[in-house]
């Protein structure tokens, strides 16, 4: 390729016509090639008395120009003739550094040799959202059909029991939880009670309450690297974004230095243990896996040994999609708890839940389920962008209030982010930041 740039650079002015000007030999002319063979060298070396005895073989070989050319080309003048070839004399020869220089050329940010045409570039850069609006944006199937419920609800209507009854039932139906709903109603109530009420006033009361239930359970993941490795055993439902929870997460503890390990425990899908591995390597984390259908019990225990042989900082270990009504796929995951407890008394030292915000209701069965069985500790929701009912998060978190560690709304490896409890109340009430 720099070959070639150097072809198309030092060239560009062959096209044009030669000169005629009988110029002293050795003074370079448009079409003198930058890098010349040993007879090339010889004759430009020839002094005028040297050329008038025996012409070099291209003067003699020379044709003349073509007599259909449009206009005559300028012949330069002696002097300036004389002046080309004091410079080219002057000009020091180009060595490999010079050379490598012009085949290598500074380019404009954004540019590359072989890459597209400039046209093809957007003429300003596309800034780049800020996590509260990807999260609004995420989040907005579900707050504009709350809102919007409520506007119409409120429309020429002064407050009373039965505007307050009916908008209990609208926040039940949009998942926020019967606890939430009466919160919210009870302060529309002492506010604004026989007044008109706008969607406005609903809208910010909302955001006020949901943040009061949501605050308590905003919390960071804490690491405990006093010893090594501290396991992350991450459970759920087939489809709730696991694997993919588990990459996002490695992303972001090994860019910030840390040593991590994933071990592919879900044994059971060959996806699975390809995608894991994928993750691995855009991490630069350790992978541990097996062959299909091997127990994910003794993986778990190698993986656990392996990481603590290697000094890793993380150990997050997939599982299978163990649905909560199969007894023997939960009794798996029971003997991979076990297991790790035997080889340290406090792993797994985080049991983290993903769940899918588009299965609502059901949602909140599962965490019933998984806690009980593998005591589960904490919280990531998922596929807040692609549903109506992202309210559900509110309703676990005043049900069950364990730790929401991550959300996500999207499948980009920065759509998964900490969990901040007045950002997601606001994107979901439909008020701005």
């Amino acid at each position: 390729m720099a070959l070639g740039f150097i072809k198309k650079v030092f060239t560009f002015g062959k096209d044009k016509p030669a000169s005629t000007a009988p110029a002293e030999h050795g003074a370079p002319t448009q079409e003198e090639p930058l890098f010349r063979t040993a007879e090339d060298q010889a004759v430009a070396d020839l002094t005028p008395e040297d050329t008038a005895k025996t012409p070099p073989p291209e003067l003699e070989e020379a044709s003349p120009l073509p007599a259909d050319r449009d206009a005559a080309p300028e012949v330069p003048s002696d002097t300036e003739a004389r002046t080309e070839q004091e410079d080219a004399e002057a000009m020091p020869p180009v060595g490999e550094k010079e050379q490598a220089s012009l085949a290598e050329p500074a380019l404009p940010k954004g540019f590359a040799l072989g890459t597209a045409a400039p046209e093809d570039v957007p003429e300003e850069p596309v800034q780049k959202r800020s996590w509260f609006q990807r999260l609004r944006a995420g989040l907005f199937r579900t707050s504009s059909q709350l809102t919007g419920q409520i506007t119409a609800l409120f429309t020429k209507r002064k407050l009373d029991e039965d505007t307050l009854q009916d908008l209990e039932d609208l926040l039940i139906q949009a998942d926020l939880g019967v606890e939430t709903a009466m919160r919210i109603a009870d302060t529309l109530s002492s506010e604004r009670y026989g007044k008109d009420v706008t969607g406005e006033d609903v809208a910010r009361i909302m955001a006020n309450e949901i943040t009061k239930v949501l605050k308590p359970v905003a919390r960071p993941l804490e690491l405990d690297l006093s010893h090594k490795p501290h396991v992350i055993l991450v459970v759920g439902v087939n489809g709730t974004g696991k694997t993919t929870t588990i990459g996002k997460l490695a992303a972001k503890l090994s860019g910030s230095g840390l040593k991590v390990m994933l071990a592919a425990g879900d044994t059971f899908r060959a996806a699975a243990i390809e995608q894991l591995k994928i993750w691995a390597d855009r991490t630069g984390s350790t992978f541990v896996g097996t062959k299909l259908g091997a127990d994910a019990a003794g993986l778990a225990y190698d993986a656990f040994e392996r990481a603590k042989a290697e000094s890793s900082d993380v150990l997050i270990i997939d599982t299978a999609g163990r649905l909560q009504n199969k007894t023997e796929l939960m009794a798996e995951l029971e003997k991979i708890v076990r297991v790790l407890g035997k080889l340290d008394p406090d792993a797994p030292h985080t049991v983290l839940q993903t769940l899918d915000a588009t299965t609502g209701q059901n949602a909140m069965a599962q965490v019933e389920i998984f806690r009980n069985v593998a005591g589960v500790n904490g919280l990531v929701m998922t596929k807040l962008d692609g549903t109506a009912r992202g309210g559900i998060l509110v309703a676990i978190a005043a049900k069950h209030k364990l730790p929401v560690y991550f959300i996500g709304v999207g499948e980009g490896i920065d759509d998964l982010e900490p969990f901040e409890a007045d950002d997601f109340a606001k994107a979901i009430a439909g008020v701005n930041a």
